[in-house]
This record gives structure tokens, C-alpha cells and sequence, in this order.
């Protein structure tokens, strides 16, 4: 059975869309499947086993350009038994229909009756988490999911993970304390740069090193949080924000004694690495894109006004991550991972 997976566009979902594949190899051990998004998830997916081979999509996010899509779905032609979409625009089902693959699978949205031929009515009171929602369409519709519910797993090749230290010159002498201070979805995910440098700070004296992870438009932001750090202390943090392809990113992130991060992509990634992990709500909710890993510690202040889900705090005052001081980040990470012999 081949099966060709529409992907999604953002990191954390792709992520979290690997419990669909697990689902799916447990259903049918034998199934290969395929996965067809945006290039910059390639090294998420060459990170995932579940996945026989990740199929470049060459068009951005909301663009539709009819004749591309056409022609992409006629190469793929007579190849698939199954497609499933996973995001939820009529532009995404159109490729699979111009491939002409026998059963098209994906949840109702923008009007895609007739693009989709097994066509999902989403219960979000009974599927609450986007990984059961994912994971729903390796199943027959009314049928309970299998539990306990797959967990995401990346992959990391010790060389490759080698090769990105010796390119960074990174040392694995003290522990690694990563944090993951950027959020593409905007203002209100983001944990103030103050806050990250209070626990940068109280870290790098107890023995450990910081690396900073990011996009280059999180660079600025690294940068910040580097330069509150006393001379001295500031030596003991790498600014990785930018300068790292999202592959090598992977890898360091491998290497990581513990990690904090926003609720973010990045999140996501270091969960399916199993990283002991603290992560930050504010404007979103862990019930609905919790990290999925054993070693995990959510810190809310889960204000009257939280979860909102807007990217720009609709009052102004962001308080739902200003108000939420280093204290409990810090206590959280003392209970993941215990600290070396304090440096004096």
C-alpha cells in the first residue's frame, strides 16, 4: 500500500504529524509512505523512519498557481493507493486529485467535496489535540484510536550530529542548556528576553554552557538576551539563531542537557528528541499542542484572560509571559536535570 501524505507547513506540525505515520505502520506494517511539503521540512522528515522519501512542494504557503499544482499531480499519477491531507484548504487537495489517487482522505474544509472522496466531519470535543486529529485519519471514521497514543521520535546520525559540532566549534565538556527563545506565530508566544537571560544567567554559574536557537529573525533576540549576560558569563552563551540550517539544528538539539523553549516549533522538536524539557505557555494552551515527550514541564500562568490564541496581545500588556518570572522556569529545570558543582 502507498500511501502520499499532504503535509503540513509549519515545524511543530510537522512534528506532531509523525504520530499519523506511526499509526499508520502499525495498521499496515508494510505501507510505504510518502510525504509531499514545503523543502525546509526535508530534514524533519529524513528524520523520521516511518518515511520513505519526503517530496519537495516548490509553492509557499497560500499560493495556488492551478497549472503548477496541475502538473505536479499528473507526475505522481498511477503511484498511490491513499492520499491524506492533513491541512485543511481546498488548495491542498488538489494535487491529490489531479493524481487521480483512489481515495483521497482529509477532514471537511473550504469546500473541498469532490477534490476529496473520504471526507472527515471533525468532532473537536472528541478529538481535542491536533495529534489526535492527525492520527484519526489512518483510522475508519467512528473508530477509537489506539492507545497509549505514538509519541514523536527523531532520528539523529552521530555523524552528521558530529559534523555539526566540529562546524560550530561546540564542545560537550559542561552541560547544554538550549533555549529556544523565538516564535514565528508572533508577540504573544514569546517568553520576555530578560527572563531567558535571568535563567541563562543562574545556569552558566552552576556549570553549565547556553546555545540559542532560532531562525535569523530570532538572531536579534539571541543577541539580546546574550548581551543582559555580565562579561564573563556572556562567553558561556553561543548565539545560534540563524547561523544553523534547520538539520544541524536538529542535531545540537540532540546534544542538549535540558531546554527551554516557547511553545514553538522548536518545542516540538526537542520533545521528539526526548530532551528534558521546560516549556513556556502564554497566549496558547498545552491542551491543544502539549509537547509530547516523557521529561516535560509546562509553566502557565493561565491569567483569566490566556489562552486567547492571538498573535498580538489584544490588551496590549502581554502579562500572561511578562508576569511570569524566571522562578519557575528555574524551579522546573531543577526537577528535569540536577545541576554540576556550582561555579564561584
Amino acid at each position: 500500500m502507498k500511501i502520499l501524505i499532504v503535509g503540513p507547513s509549519w515545524v511543530g506540525d510537522m512534528v506532531m504529524a509523525q504520530t499519523l505515520f506511526q499509526c499508520l505502520k502499525q495498521r499496515h506494517a508494510d505501507c510505504e509512505i510518502d510525504v509531499l511539503a514545503p523543502e525546509w521540512s526535508r530534514p524533519i522528515l529524513e528524520r523520521m523512519p516511518e518515511v520513505r522519501q519526503a517530496l519537495s512542494f516548490p509553492l509557499g504557503h497560500g499560493v495556488l498557481q492551478l497549472a503548477t499544482r496541475r502538473k505536479i499531480g499528473r507526475s505522481l499519477a498511477g503511484q498511490y493507493d491513499q492520499a491524506i491531507l492533513l491541512p485543511n484548504s481546498l488548495k491542498s487537495a488538489l494535487v491529490p486529485f489531479f493524481a487521480g489517487i483512489g481515495k483521497r482522505t482529509g477532514w471537511k474544509g473550504e469546500m473541498r467535496y469532490g477534490l476529496l472522496n473520504d471526507v472527515r466531519v471533525l468532532d473537536k470535543q472528541r478529538y481535542p489535540l491536533m495529534i489526535e486529529r492527525f492520527m484519526a485519519l489512518a483510522f475508519e471514521p467512528g473508530e477509537l484510536l489506539s492507545t497509549p497514543y505514538p509519541r514523536p521520535s527523531l532520528s539523529i546520525d552521530p555523524a552528521t550530529r558530529d559534523a555539526a559540532l566540529g562546524k560550530f566549534g561546540l564542545s560537550l565538556d559542561r552541560p547544554v542548556l538550549a533555549l529556544c527563545p523565538g516564535a514565528e506565530f508572533g508577540e504573544a508566544k514569546r517568553w520576555p528576553s530578560e527572563h531567558y537571560a535571568e535563567v541563562a544567567e543562574a545556569k552558566i554559574r552552576a556549570g553549565w554552557q547556553v546555545w540559542l536557537f532560532g531562525s535569523k529573525n530570532d538572531h536579534a533576540v539571541g543577541e539580546e538576551i546574550r548581551q543582559r549576560l555580565i562579561p564573563g558569563l556572556r562567553e558561556e552563551a553561543v548565539n545560534l539563531s540563524g547561523a544553523t540550517a534547520l538539520a544541524e539544528a536538529i542535531d545540537l538539539l540532540s546534544c542538549a542537557s535540558a531546554v527551554v523553549s516557547n511553545d514553538s516549533g522548536l518545542m516540538h522538536v526537542a520533545a521528539a528528541l526526548n530532551r528534558p524539557l521546560v516549556a513556556v505557555y502564554g497566549s496558547t494552551s498545552p491542551q491543544f499542542t502539549p509537547p509530547l515527550a516523557e521529561h516535560v514541564e509546562i509553566v502557565r500562568l493561565g491569567l483569566e484572560c490566556s489562552p486567547c490564541f492571538d498573535r498580538t496581545c489584544r490588551f496590549g500588556h502581554y502579562n500572561c509571559l511578562r508576569q511570569l518570572s524566571s522562578g519557575p522556569v528555574l524551579e522546573a529545570l531543577e526537577r528535569l536535570v540536577a545541576d554540576p558543582v556550582e561555579v564561584q
